[in-house]
């Protein structure tokens, strides 16, 4: 199978890297860009084309697709800035004390 075909993806597939590739042209990625996004994010959840006769139907997980970073703003949002500061010399101290920069 040449590179760049999709044949070997199933129709969920197809329509999850289309929604995927969507969302990046609404945030001003490039259309090319968007796509090659779209497909990685699909490979990294299903693990490649699914159309093989064994196997079909297995549950994906959908790790890419979880909401994780916006959680994270709203724990340091909820923090005073004097908290945040401190936070922030507190790990630039542990980095530059292990050499880490």
């Amino acid at each position: 199978m040449p590179r760049g075909e999709k044949s070997a993806y199933t129709d969920k597939q197809q329509r999850k890297a289309d929604h995927i590739a969507e969302g990046y042209k609404e945030r001003g990625v490039s259309t090319k860009e968007a796509e090659r996004r779209a497909w990685a994010t699909v490979n990294k959840d299903d693990g490649g084309g699914k159309k093989s006769g064994s196997g079909r139907g297995k549950s994906t997980g959908h790790p890419a697709a979880q909401k994780g970073g916006r959680k994270g703003g709203a724990a340091s949002a909820s923090r005073s800035k004097a908290d945040r500061s401190a936070a922030a010399k507190k790990g630039w101290e542990t980095r530059r004390r292990k050499g880490n920069d």
